[in-house]
């Protein structure tokens, strides 16, 4: 196991995302990866691209508790989940930034529909992608909310679990 892909499953038992390491025998949306029951299921024979740990941890952390413990497989196509694939975007960006591995770990070429150039693009210049959702969660802040709240603005996260479902 490489050193980032060891930090990563370091950070993500510190934060609280449940994370197995088996063989998986189904077919799955990424290879060597798969959610059940709020659990992140790693077959590191079948990983291809560990990044993609993060990006699916993402997707549990970014769910309120009641939400993420009843998700499995794949993920229907709601808004919910179409607002978690953005949220998963930030949150594992921010997650990159604070662990210290290169947005491209996360990013690589293969991944989201070849745009990962334009990703990489966006955050370096400052658009960051599902950060108004995040914020929306109470997870992170845009620099002014973070200024009126004297707090270090987005990719610092406040959390890095959604707690509860917003009102």
């Amino acid at each position: 196991m490489d050193q980032n892909t060891n930090r990563i499953l370091n950070f993500l038992k510190e934060i609280g995302i449940s994370y197995s390491l088996e063989e998986i025998s189904s077919e799955t949306f990424l290879p060597g990866l798969k959610l059940r029951a709020g659990t992140l299921v790693i077959d590191m024979a079948k990983l291809t691209y560990p990044g993609d740990i993060l990006h699916e941890a993402g997707h549990l952390a970014c769910m309120p508790p009641a939400i993420r413990n009843e998700m499995s497989d794949n993920l229907e196509s709601s808004d919910l989940h179409q607002g978690g694939e953005l949220m998963a975007i930030g949150w594992s960006y921010a997650a990159c930034i604070y662990l210290g591995i290169e947005a491209t770990f996360l990013f690589h070429e293969d991944g989201y529909k070849n745009g990962s150039k334009s990703i990489i693009e966006n955050f370096n210049e400052g658009r960051f992608i599902g950060v108004p959702m995040l914020q929306w969660l109470g997870m992170t802040y845009d620099e002014n909310q973070a200024k009126i709240q004297g707090l270090n603005p987005y990719p610092v996260m406040q959390k890095w679990l959604c707690t509860h479902r917003p009102e």
